[in-house]
C-alpha cells in the first residue's frame, strides 16, 4: 500500500496541499519546522495516496512510497 512521506523542513505552509487534497487528509502541525513554519501532517486514515499533494506542492515536501 502506498504511503505519503512528509519532509517537514521543506514545508513553507503555503496551503496548496490542504486546498487540493480530495480527502481532507492534510492539516498543519502545532509545531514549527527549522524555518519557523508549521508543516504539513498527513492523516493516514484518510489519505488515499492519490498524489495531489505531491503534484501541487511547489517545494517538494511530499514523497509517495510503495
Amino acid at each position: 500500500m502506498s504511503k505519503v512521506i512528509v519532509s517537514k523542513d521543506k514545508c513553507k505552509q503555503c496551503g496548496y496541499c490542504v486546498k487540493h487534497c480530495p480527502k481532507q487528509a492534510i492539516s498543519f502541525s502545532a509545531d514549527f519546522n527549522s524555518s519557523g513554519f508549521k508543516y504539513a501532517v498527513v492523516d493516514d486514515s484518510k489519505c488515499i495516496a492519490c498524489g495531489m499533494c505531491y503534484t501541487t506542492c511547489p517545494d517538494g515536501v511530499f514523497e509517495i512510497t510503495e
